[in-house]
């Protein structure tokens, strides 16, 4: 991974009981976005293991007017909002790799 590469991060709490739910529409939600938003690199959702309705979802970009042309799409804002509307909180935040240490 290149120093400074964009991320896009999600932190998410999903209502009680509605996790499986949420995990499928946000697996359709990159899905699409692999398919259609050029720049997409990798996905990740990541689970709370004390707390499992709480996630953090982190993509990894090429640049980052590929990550604003991707929320500029009108099924960004659809699937964005199948995601968001079985939970009782998100919030998005934008950033740059700083480190990088692989095995």
């Amino acid at each position: 991974m290149e120093i400074r590469q964009p991320f896009t991060c999600g932190t998410w709490t999903v209502v009680a009981g509605k996790e499986d739910e949420f995990i499928k529409r946000w697996t359709e939600f990159v899905g699409w976005t692999h398919a259609n938003a050029e720049g997409a690199e990798r996905f990740l959702l990541i689970r709370d293991a004390a707390e499992p309705s709480h996630f953090l979802s982190f993509g990894a970009w090429r640049s980052q007017e590929a990550i604003t042309t991707w929320r500029a799409s009108e099924e960004f804002q659809e699937l964005l909002g199948r995601c968001r509307e079985l939970c009782e909180d998100f919030r998005a935040t934008d950033h740059i790799l700083a480190a990088s240490v692989e095995n």
